[in-house]
């Protein structure tokens, strides 16, 4: 509300945070008018009840709000401001924001020598980073994206350090999350390696990675309330957290992650016990230990303010996560796994994906045995034969709607072996004594994927001529990647986060082609996420089926 001073040029002209802008009388005849102050555009409003000044752009979309309708309040002030293009509602009074989601800058106002007089000056750096802070905290209860990406602009205009914005989501979201660590963690780890390669000068860019990673987790964690993790610590040991999240105890898990914390240790001592935990089962369709790899990388980006929450959202993932390896699908794997020759030589001939194609489950786990004295050559040969198995897809039974929920597969749960069997050459080289496991588990994805391929598939159109092109082409595609669903937009850019990972770790490798190919086909084919008809009839038969 505007102040009307008693002496003229009581300091005002000697304050640089207030200028003149108008006449008052000039105001007083027009009712609105539009003001500029450098890169400022101000509405003026004069009222019954006084001079009102505000940004002249709506925070919504930007209309003008010098054309929006002003009508009274409830006591009867004329102060409520309407956009008339999305109705949107504003308080001049207080700056309270009635309907809609941002809050809408408004200037102090002062009457003086016949002059409307505006405070444009700024509030401190710190003061409108902590804004945008809640601003952005506020925008998780209508998962208002635009307005994400605004107050992480916000943020770095300010001059704060926009990855503010990552630690304080997590901080937000990470015992909202009732199973733990999702996805939005996983994909953060590779936005931020993404946003790492990006031009320096090229804001947008820059803030789309960014912005996906809160978004996704306020979608991950809309309206969900809070799952609190248990309180208190224990003295730290390695074999305690792995038995405790064997036995599915948070409570001894949490606290062994306090302990250990509380002893001044960081994530890379934690990491052995916990790549242990994730790869002791067949865990989650992999994400146990991809979410172990990826959470490493978060922590190592982010800093320790973030270590406890991710350390304790990534311990309630493993928790909960499922076993496969105990259902009888996968029985096979744990007789594999104990009869895995510890001691073997290396073989006569290295293994290569050809030999792990097409093979059923028990005869893949098997033909693993034969190559055990060389794990680092037969990971790759088994990451060959999942880039084979991801470019040989069969689309037939992503399309079918007449299966067995059994046969409900589709592009997800082929690009699963490729960034699984990612996590396990770098989680095992660091960790030896896992590679049983972690090999093993390989080929639980590609003897369960090798019924739904197609090995006289024409993948010409698919193949890659000019990998350098690609790759350039690649982070275009992911930065604009048009997914609504970020579970979608996860799984493209782990897949290729994964992809170039292993080529570059192996640049030589024969499979790479199969790898790049598989890729690009995933990128140019829709993925179809909602089965209605499926749904509808596998319901049916479920229900005819109860007792």
């Amino acid at each position: 509300m505007s102040e009307i001073l008693e002496k003229p040029g009581t300091g005002i002209a000697e304050t640089a945070d207030y200028v003149a802008v108008a006449e008052l009388a000039t105001l007083a005849a027009r009712g609105v008018m539009v003001v500029k102050h450098g890169r400022k555009q101000i509405a003026l409003f004069h009222t019954e009840t006084g001079v009102y000044a505000c940004n002249n752009r709506c925070p919504h979309e930007g209309y003008p709000l010098s054309e929006g309708t002003l009508s009274g309040d409830a006591a009867g002030r004329t102060c409520l401001l309407t956009c008339n293009w999305h109705n949107w509602k504003f308080d001049l009074e207080s700056g309270e924001t009635l309907v809609g989601g941002d809050r809408l800058r408004r200037y102090p106002v002062r009457l003086a020598e016949g002059s409307v007089w505006i405070d444009v000056s700024d509030p401190p750096p710190q003061a409108r980073i902590a804004a945008a802070l809640e601003a952005l905290h506020d925008s998780f209860r209508r998962h208002e994206y635009d307005r994400m990406a605004r107050e992480i602009a916000r943020i770095a205009k300010a001059g704060g350090d926009p990855l503010a914005a990552l630690r304080a989501a997590i901080h937000w979201t990470h015992d909202r999350l009732e199973f733990g660590a999702t996805h939005a963690h996983a994909a953060a780890a590779d936005w931020l390696a993404l946003r790492e390669t990006l031009p320096v000068g090229d804001a947008a860019v820059r803030l789309v990675p960014l912005t996906e990673i809160v978004g996704h987790l306020a979608w991950d964690s809309r309206h969900e309330p809070r799952y609190p993790f248990p309180a208190g610590h224990a003295d730290y040991a390695p074999e305690r957290l792995v038995a405790a999240i064997e036995d599915e105890d948070e409570a001894a898990a949490v606290a062994q992650v306090r302990g250990a914390l509380a002893a001044g240790l960081d994530y890379a001592a934690l990491e052995a016990p916990l790549a242990e935990a994730a790869l002791a089962h067949y865990a989650d369709f992999g994400h146990s230990a991809i979410y172990v790899y990826k959470v490493g990388q978060l922590i190592a980006r982010l800093g320790p303010e973030v270590t406890e929450p991710l350390l304790l959202a990534l311990v309630r993932s493993l928790i909960y996560a499922t076993r496969e390896d105990l259902i009888p699908e996968f029985r096979d794997y744990a007789p594999a796994l104990a009869d895995w020759p510890r001691d073997a030589a290396a073989p006569a001939q290295p293994p290569r994906a050809e030999d792990f194609i097409g093979l059923p489950l028990r005869a893949a786990l098997g033909r693993c045995r034969d190559f055990a004295g060389d794990p680092e050559a037969l990971h790759g040969a088994l990451l060959g034969a999942a880039g084979w198995s991801l470019l040989h897809f069969d689309r037939a039974y992503e399309a079918n709607n007449d299966g067995p929920v059994s046969d409900n597969v589709g592009w997800l749960d082929f690009t699963h072996a490729v960034t699984f069997a990612n996590a396990v050459r770098v989680l095992c080289r660091r960790h030896p004594a896992l590679w049983p496991q972690g090999l093993l588990q390989i080929a639980c994805f590609l003897g369960r994927n090798a019924p739904y391929t197609k090995a006289d598939l024409d993948t010409a159109p698919w193949r890659v001529d000019d990998p350098a092109a690609f790759r350039k082409a690649l982070t275009a595609r992911l930065l604009d990647h048009g997914q609504f669903e970020y579970i979608v937009a996860a799984h493209l850019l782990k897949l290729a986060t994964a992809v170039q990972e292993e080529i570059a770790a192996a640049p030589e490798a024969a499979w790479q082609a199969d790898l790049l190919a598989g890729l690009n086909r995933l990128l140019n084919t829709p993925i179809k996420r909602k089965f209605t008809l499926r749904t509808a009839r596998q319901s049916l038969d479920f229900v005819a089926r109860e007792d």
